[in-house]
């Protein structure tokens, strides 16, 4: 067996809880050090960063991307780009229009009126990685949801290009610009986050930041929020394929393939009965990756962290699925409908032999930012209830109020909450009263 080939195994031999450490001590001092000084000092700590680390002297005003430069994005990218960028985009927005919630009210003959008023947040910031992370994809999954919630400002942040130049890559400033972006600032790295979360004079603050990033952008997430909200700590892409005797192997291997060259820390993982598939799948991961452009990116990842689980039968191969918990899941089996109601935890399940993976991450109109690292036991997608708040509504009525406050001062008093009691008998006292 070579380095590039993947091991076959029993699930017992694989280790199916994954978690990624991000703890490490000094690299949380250094994104403490650098929020801190951005919410002491604003402007000037965001541009002493910038240039400290992205290479790239900037004054206050030029943080702001211009609606000039961003016109000029689209004279950079090439019509096909653009075409099919517009196309994905009309597929997510179409996607997520069918998840808004409405408010609502329940109006009773006693005068009560309960409901729930669903309104979006007012402005969200969005992290976008540069440099080789430029991923147009995600510019559109993140705002396009955001924008159909009615999110009134989306405020885009993403590092300037290194070695000196300002410029931010045309794709990802026509990306915003389709997807609906209101603001765009060429800012990075945790300096970026903790200037959406506390604001500087340039650049205000939000409500709420999404997007990936490094482990830096990761970390100060983690630690501004509760001052913002935020979407997730992301780990790296997962792919679980579960296949039986009649699936194609070559479909099967470049569809692991897709996300081991995401980077080292990827996992794909087949899951099968089927001897015969899993040396068919082993030998064509080997011939395809020695022909991928990111050979040595998705030969680490497969070396690392990809398997292919040999199962008793398709219910254990099913069980092991819902344990890890995956990212992304395919069900390459000959009737996935009957067996997608045994699915307990994925972020995104796809059926059938043509229903690869880059389907859903570029085009199909689900949203490509999922839960990873297991966490699709209890988290979702990102959606257009990412970008909404909610608020109940109360209304009683002086009958309903004499109906029910009994009740109420009952359960005060077994709390010990005699200033909640009185609340409510201030007014019974009153009314028979009066």
């Amino acid at each position: 067996m070579s380095d590039m080939s993947m091991r076959i195994m029993r699930p017992s031999e694989f280790a199916l809880d994954r978690r990624i450490d991000t703890e490490n001590a000094e690299e949380q001092r250094i994104v403490r050090d650098i929020v801190e000084r951005v919410r002491a000092e604003g402007d000037q700590a965001v541009l002493e960063y910038t240039a400290k680390l992205d290479r790239v002297t900037l004054t206050a005003p030029e943080l702001r991307v211009t609606q000039e430069e961003i016109q000029a994005a689209y004279d950079q990218v090439d019509p096909e780009f653009t075409a099919a960028l517009r196309g994905a985009a009309k597929n997510i927005r179409s996607y997520h229009e069918k998840q808004l919630k409405q408010s609502w009210f329940d109006a009773q003959p006693n005068g009560t009126m309960l409901g729930q008023i669903v309104r979006p947040l007012k402005r969200v910031g969005v992290y976008v990685p540069g440099g080789k992370a430029a991923y147009p994809s995600s510019v559109l999954m993140n705002i396009i949801p955001a924008s159909v919630a009615g999110v009134q400002e989306i405020v885009m942040v993403t590092p300037p290009s290194t070695a000196g130049q300002e410029g931010i890559n045309p794709y990802i400033l026509v990306a915003a610009a389709e997807a609906g972006v209101t603001e765009v600032y060429r800012v990075g790295g945790a300096q970026a986050i903790a200037a959406l979360a506390y604001g500087t004079e340039t650049i205000p603050a939000v409500d709420k930041i999404v997007g990936p990033g490094n482990i830096f952008v990761a970390l100060a997430k983690r630690l501004v929020y509760g001052v913002v909200d935020i979407d997730s700590i992301a780990g790296p892409s997962e792919i679980v394929v579960i296949a039986d005797d009649r699936a194609n192997a070559a479909y099967i291997a470049a569809d692991l393939l897709s996300q081991a060259e995401h980077d080292e820390m990827a996992s794909a993982v087949l899951l099968t009965p089927s001897e015969r598939l899993a040396k068919a799948v082993q030998a064509e991961v080997e011939r395809q990756l020695d022909a991928l452009p990111r050979k040595t990116v998705a030969a680490e990842s497969v070396r690392r962290h990809g398997a292919i689980l040999l199962t008793e039968s398709l219910e254990e191969a099913i069980a092991v699925s819902n344990r890890l918990a995956p990212e992304h899941l395919e069900l390459m089996v000959e009737d996935p409908l009957g067996w997608l109601g045994r699915i307990e935890n994925a972020g995104a399940i796809f059926l059938g032999d043509y229903s690869s993976e880059p389907v859903g991450d570029y085009y199909a109109g689900p949203n490509h930012v999922l839960p990873t690292s297991g966490t699709a036991r209890f988290f979702s997608p990102l959606g257009v209830d990412t970008f909404l708040k909610r608020s109940s509504l109360i209304s009683y009525s002086r009958q309903a109020l004499f109906e029910s406050g009994e009740h109420i001062m009952t359960l005060a008093r077994r709390e010990g909450l005699e200033g909640h009691a009185r609340a409510i008998e201030v007014r019974l006292t009153a009314e028979r009263n009066g």
